[in-house]
């Protein structure tokens, strides 16, 4: 069995700057809250290799791992793959973008499978994944809708 998530968000922002922000990969320890640091490795074209730490977890494990991504603007998709697996066999993600009334939906698809000796199943991490992407989806809707305001991007009650 292999795990499989989808989960999405509408940002109430304009596609430009969600895409501009969720692909800043340097910047992701100020997008997200799981992440410490997120260091490039290399950039060729549209693919960007870098390595992502996440803050120390309840046992005090600091996991690190690098991962690649190759944007396709003319499509609003990223697609993106762990290098070094850790404890999956292998991990992909495709983000999709879509410009919709309200802003922005954002699509997170995750099609992945644990090695047999990892510490959990698919089972586990397909749970961990949905859990988790919900609350990383709604801090960076907040954190984008905040920029949108603050950019003058979105219309305000005082306009």
């Amino acid at each position: 069995m292999a795990g499989h998530t989808q989960n999405e968000i509408t940002i109430g922002a304009p596609v430009d700057l969600v895409w501009d922000m969720t692909n800043d990969v340097e910047n992701w320890p100020q997008l997200f809250s799981e992440y410490a640091s997120a260091d490039i490795i290399s950039r060729e074209g549209n693919r960007t290799t870098f390595r992502l730490t996440m803050h120390p977890d309840e046992n005090g494990t600091v996991w690190t791992w690098v991962s690649e991504r190759e944007t396709d603007r003319d499509t609003l998709s990223v697609r993106a793959r762990r290098i070094e697996t850790g404890p999956f066999a292998h991990m992909n993600i495709l983000w999709q973008y879509e410009e919709v009334p309200a802003g922005t939906r954002m699509v997170w698809t995750q099609d992945f499978e644990m090695k047999p000796d990892a510490p959990v199943d698919d089972a586990w991490m397909t749970d961990n994944i949905n859990r988790n992407s919900k609350v990383q989806m709604a801090l960076i809707r907040d954190r984008i809708e905040q920029a949108a305001k603050e950019r003058r991007l979105v219309p305000t009650l005082s306009d």
